[in-house]
């Protein structure tokens, strides 16, 4: 991931995401966008068709990305859970990020995340919503000392 570039890039993926809560599926999809950036693992995004209905309840708040712009937050239910905030969107991203307008990332702190089947550490710190798998090696922004990255 230190060759990923800044300003970040997207690609298609055709990896298999699925995410889970409570034992329950959210979603799955091999349609999904994933974003490089350097320092950060990747973090996938997943077309709304895939979500499973009514697990997306909209959550207050918000945040703003240097390059993606203006993000909302939902809460996920499912599995006879509530993940507060465990995902977001960009429903109107600038220029190079018009692709994944409207599809939704998750937080891997706070629900279960896969890509092809192997289960997702999330990025450190609480806030980045990075995807590591065994493929991506750190170190990450996110961990001790890596506040200025």
């Amino acid at each position: 991931m230190w060759d990923y570039p800044r300003p970040p890039a997207l690609e298609p993926s055709d990896s298999h995401i699925e995410v889970r809560l409570g034992g329950a599926t959210v979603c799955s999809t091999t349609a999904a966008y994933r974003v490089l950036e350097t320092s950060h693992p990747p973090t996938f995004y997943v077309p709304p068709a895939d979500i499973v209905s009514g697990v997306l309840v909209p959550a207050g708040g918000g945040s703003v990305c240097e390059w993606k712009g203006a993000a909302r937050y939902f809460d996920v239910v499912a599995g006879g859970l509530r993940a507060e905030r465990a995902a977001w969107d960009y429903p109107h991203p600038t220029g190079r990020f018009e692709a994944i307008a409207g599809f939704v990332s998750f937080y891997p702190a706070l629900v279960e995340c896969f890509v092809d089947g192997i289960a997702v550490d999330p990025q450190p710190g609480g806030f980045y919503g990075g995807w590591i798998t065994p493929d991506v090696v750190g170190p990450f922004k996110g961990e001790p000392g890596t506040m200025w990255w």
